[in-house]
């Protein structure tokens, strides 16, 4: 599902433990860190989809976590021209995201990679906020930023300084 400005509607989650740090979990085979993502199907709201990928990409079910927060408005980041797939309809140039941020209430040892037959993470950590935004890959830094900007006014937590370059 493609908007007619070539966007995939997305989802962003960002699960918090009780300390305040944030699961970045580590792409299966790769040294590559993000939050869980995923699409947003036709027929389905994003917090739904929120709780499908929160299950399919960590185990965790909508009981073993309380909604924080969410951004408002969507989120919009450009793929690289590499990586746009070309001759497929319709064309999409980048993902726009709703993102949430949900505080973990159960054990750690319920996440599991696989939940469903694809794992997308094969590992994760807990990190600081300002991580994130460093260690993502260079097209997703601006909204990861944004997003996290967005989700820490909301909860009235103060966000790490920036320096003026990676705003």
């Amino acid at each position: 599902m493609v908007d007619l400005d070539g966007f995939r509607p997305n989802v962003g989650i960002v699960v918090t433990g009780d300390d305040g740090k944030l699961l970045w979990a580590k792409r299966v085979g790769q040294d590559a860190w993000q939050f869980p993502q995923g699409g947003i199907q036709r027929g389905e709201s994003a917090e739904q989809a929120c709780y499908r990928e929160l299950y399919e990409e960590l185990g965790l079910r909508r009981e073993d976590v309380e909604l924080v927060a969410r951004t408002q408005g969507w989120l919009r980041y450009r793929l690289p021209l590499r990586y746009i797939r070309r001759g497929k309809t319709p064309l999409c140039i980048g993902q726009k995201q709703k993102w949430f941020l949900l505080r973990l209430r159960c054990s750690t040892e319920a996440i599991v990679f696989d939940a469903t037959g694809h794992p997308e993470f094969d590992g994760w950590r807990w990190v600081d906020w300002d991580t994130p935004p460093r260690e993502v890959v260079f097209f997703k830094r601006s909204v990861y930023r944004r997003a996290l900007r967005q989700l820490a006014e909301r909860t009235g937590r103060p966000l790490p300084e920036q320096s003026p370059a990676a705003g």
